[in-house]
């Protein structure tokens, strides 16, 4: 297995791309770069798939469904966030295309394939109502619920403190410490560092 990263927008936000035998799922693509596009282009894209459906993580759908075929999945509680990218886009002054709707929805518990390699989707809310992650082979994509020394910010619509550190604290701290965790903005981190010194998650 093969994880790749690119940072793009002007929101600095990380794409991934998992590749396996051949195949390969987008994982939050912000925009669809030369770059991005060629990273894939000798793999069979299996799916694009959305953390949660900002601008910033969703903002590229419309160009990479197009390019690839592939289909694209998020939760049912982001489908207005989907539904409203454009005017996302509008608040912050940075235009995005449309999004085609999800081709299906993902729920707790799903099983994502990518060659032979298994991820389960957990639904993480409270950066974003239907925001999920994927969980497998020691690592979490883990989209803008952990970050190395921070977490998601709350303040946007749908957006809970509560809610984001019950996500934190039931679905991500009982991994393996050694569990790496590619997070949406900024570097990489693991479970273990971020329990013993993310200031926000002191006493969870």
């Amino acid at each position: 297995m093969e994880v790749l990263s690119f940072e793009m927008t002007p929101f600095c936000e990380n794409c991934y791309v998992v590749k396996d035998g051949g195949e390969a799922i987008v994982i939050d693509p912000g925009e669809a770069s030369d770059e991005l596009l060629d990273a894939v282009a000798g793999s069979k894209v299996v799916m694009i798939f959305n953390t949660h459906c900002h601008i910033d993580h969703a903002g590229g759908n419309a160009e990479m469904v197009r390019a690839t075929g592939a289909p694209l999945v998020c939760h049912r509680a982001d489908l207005p966030l989907l539904r409203g990218l454009v005017q996302q886009g509008a608040m912050f002054g940075y235009p995005v295309q449309p999004s085609p709707d999800p081709d299906r929805f993902i729920e707790e518990g799903d099983e994502i394939a990518v060659g032979a390699v298994s991820f389960k989707v957990l639904h993480t809310p409270g950066h974003a109502p239907g925001h999920v992650v994927l969980v497998g082979d020691g690592l979490v994509i883990g989209g803008d619920v952990l970050f190395a020394g921070s977490i998601g910010r709350t303040d946007l619509p749908g957006g809970s403190y509560e809610q984001l550190l019950h996500s934190i604290k039931t679905k991500l701290l009982p991994l393996p410490d050694s569990t790496i965790v590619y997070s949406g903005h900024g570097p990489a981190t693991t479970i273990g560092a971020e329990r013993a010194g993310n200031p926000f998650l002191v006493g969870l």
